[in-house]
């Protein structure tokens, strides 16, 4: 049973003026699939404490973390920047993936900044900050994330494939 960690990026989530929904829901759709929580973690929208998070899921060798909320376009929207001071390689495909096919809900999917990485044995991956949105978002790149995951952590190959 692969492990996974979530984020929650929040400044009134954190405040406890705000319920988190979007990181329950990463939680339970995860869970859904076999995964075993490390743990979810709420954090305010501040760089530094979201890279140091996301460092130690790293240190930890948990393979995914999934983070929600900070994605969009208000000046304490930093999850980006966060994981980019993390990551070692990008994994843009995931990200475009979830932006391309959200379009087709909404046209403000293009308003996501959202990113994607490795970084040593983890995949990090910027979720949108609405429950709604993140189950969406899972639905379109689950699969391809557990088969990219299959291949980070040496379970799986692609050697082979036609």
């Amino acid at each position: 049973m692969r492990k996974f960690g979530v984020i929650v990026s929040s400044d009134s989530c954190f405040a406890g003026t705000q319920q988190d929904l979007s990181g329950k829901a990463i939680v339970e759709y995860m869970q859904n699939r076999g995964y075993e929580l490390s743990r979810i973690v709420i954090l305010p929208d501040e760089r530094d404490m979201l890279a140091n998070e996301m460092k130690k899921f790293v240190e930890e060798e948990v393979p995914l973390v999934l983070t929600t909320g900070g994605t969009g376009f208000s000046k304490r929207d930093v999850m980006p920047e966060a994981t980019k001071d993390v990551i070692e390689k990008e994994a843009m495909g995931i990200v475009e993936a979830m932006r391309m096919k959200s379009l087709e809900i909404t046209n403000r999917a293009m308003l996501s900044r959202a990113v994607a990485g490795i970084a040593n044995n983890t995949l990090i991956i910027n979720m949108p900050g609405s429950k709604k949105a993140v189950l969406e978002s899972l639905d379109i790149i689950i699969d391809a994330v557990e088969h990219g995951l299959g291949i980070l952590l040496g379970e799986e190959s692609n050697c082979g494939r036609k």
